[in-house]
């Protein structure tokens, strides 16, 4: 019976250790120091806003891991001995290892702003963060403004969070439109209407320069790139965010941006793997990032390591990408890939409802007519439709033509797919 330890109790080490406990008997222990017992990350902002309560987002009873034999260790890892099969631990010191899986997840980007280290700078991924939040903006007393710096879905779940609370938010983006680094010009705009519609001050083309204290070391303004003074009592930090993976440093252990991996999860030490936000894939699929921060990788890595492990030899195969987000209430959907401006490889059919707040881009190859992806903006369409005809590599008219199948919008919602489906077949014959 081999000794599996898992740093971090993520979705990726949490998926590896289910997995691996329903396939086999190894001892399983699971180390980490944010939190007692797993939870759902994507959650913490419902918390912050009363929709539920902090144990509403543990989908486990705390009885489930003693009765699944998991072994939780609350403690954080200092360091990594691969030569000695030992973790360094800063409350439990020496722990060996058989196996080890390094799950250790993200943290948010600093740049080495002055001012970055203040009391109320902070970032928005781990509980701890939210509990910093409640403590440095729990009213518009003692928040009166904030200014949150970078774009992206962190950013925008923050200044969602904020406002639940009437706390007036500036937010810094750099970009001349909200994600249009990411978001073609069409849904990059809606968005942009969208949030400055929700009374939050987006500051577009416009970065951070520094950071103000006050006689208490405590942030009291930011000062943009223009030299504009803005006040502030909490500076949300969220320019994206980097494998954690500074304890590694001196283990041997390669490392770039993340800790490299091949296609069965493996990094250059043999029985020692990374899954989840920390790990890049040495060779990832066509149509993959390196380093993919979004939970349902971490636990389809997870489900794939703890088979390599316990059955036969396995490689991560995601498939085609996708992800979903909220701008405040408009929900988001891609699937494949959309790419932020069109090119002689890549043309895009634009259908936009400016009133209702529905949008729908479907990309695709003018030459060989192949569909690319699609991005939804206000409706909701089906993961398994689009997954079935990306990897079949459907051509864009098949797509359309069967469009209605892929609509699951809640009963009572108006039927725009029927619309959507004329209107972008007549664009597609026309251009």
């Amino acid at each position: 019976m081999k000794h599996i330890v898992i740093i971090g109790n993520g979705i990726a080490g949490i998926t590896a250790a289910r997995h691996i406990r329903k396939l086999s008997d190894h001892r399983i222990t699971v180390i980490s120091s944010e939190t007692d017992y797993f939870f759902s990350r994507t959650a913490l902002m419902y918390v912050y806003m009363g929709h539920m309560k902090f144990e509403h987002t543990q989908p486990y009873e705390n009885s489930f891991w003693k009765k699944n034999r998991i072994e939780l260790l609350n403690d954080r890892v200092e360091k990594i001995d691969p030569g000695k099969r030992a973790l360094d631990l800063r409350k439990s010191g020496t722990f060996t290892f058989d196996t080890l899986i390094i799950a250790t997840g993200s943290k948010p980007n600093m740049f080495g702003w002055p001012g970055q280290d203040l009391k109320g700078v902070q970032g928005l991924y781990s509980k701890q963060d939210l509990d910093l939040l409640e403590t440095h903006a729990p009213d518009n007393q003692t928040c009166k403004r904030a200014v949150i710096v970078g774009g992206g879905l962190i950013g925008i779940e923050l200044a969602e969070m904020l406002s639940s609370r009437n706390i007036p938010v500036t937010f810094l983006v750099r970009e001349s439109g909200f994600w249009n680094n990411v978001l073609p010009e069409g849904e990059s705009n809606m968005i942009t209407r969208h949030i400055r519609e929700h009374h939050i001050d987006l500051r577009l083309d416009t970065s951070l320069k520094e950071i103000l204290s006050d006689s208490q070391g405590k942030v009291r303004a930011v000062v943009t790139d223009t030299g504009e003074e803005i006040p502030a009592d909490l500076c949300g930090i969220t320019a994206g965010v980097r494998p954690n993976i500074d304890f590694l440093q001196g283990s041997g252990i390669e490392t770039d941006r993340g800790i490299l991996v091949n296609d069965r999860l493996e990094t250059n030490i043999p029985g020692i793997y990374a899954i989840g936000d920390c790990a890049q894939l040495r060779a990832p699929k066509k149509g993959r990032r390196p380093i993919e921060a979004v939970w349902y990788a971490g636990r389809m890595m997870g489900e794939t390591l703890a088979y390599h492990l316990c059955k036969k030899p396995t490689t991560y195969n995601p498939g085609p990408w996708f992800n979903s987000a909220k701008f405040f209430d408009i929900e988001y959907q891609t699937y494949g890939l959309v790419a932020p401006e069109t090119s002689e490889n890549e043309q895009h059919l634009y259908w936009e409802d400016i009133k209702a707040k529905r949008a729908v881009n479907i990309a695709y190859d003018p030459e060989s007519e192949l569909f690319l992806g699609i991005n939804t903006l206000g409706l909701r369409l089906s993961h398994r439709h689009f997954d079935q005809w990306l990897r079949e590599k459907a051509s864009v008219a098949v797509v359309l033509s069967n469009l209605e199948q892929a609509g699951f919008d809640p009963e009572f919602y108006p039927d725009f797919i029927r619309e959507i489906k004329t209107q972008l077949t007549q664009l597609l014959k026309t251009t």
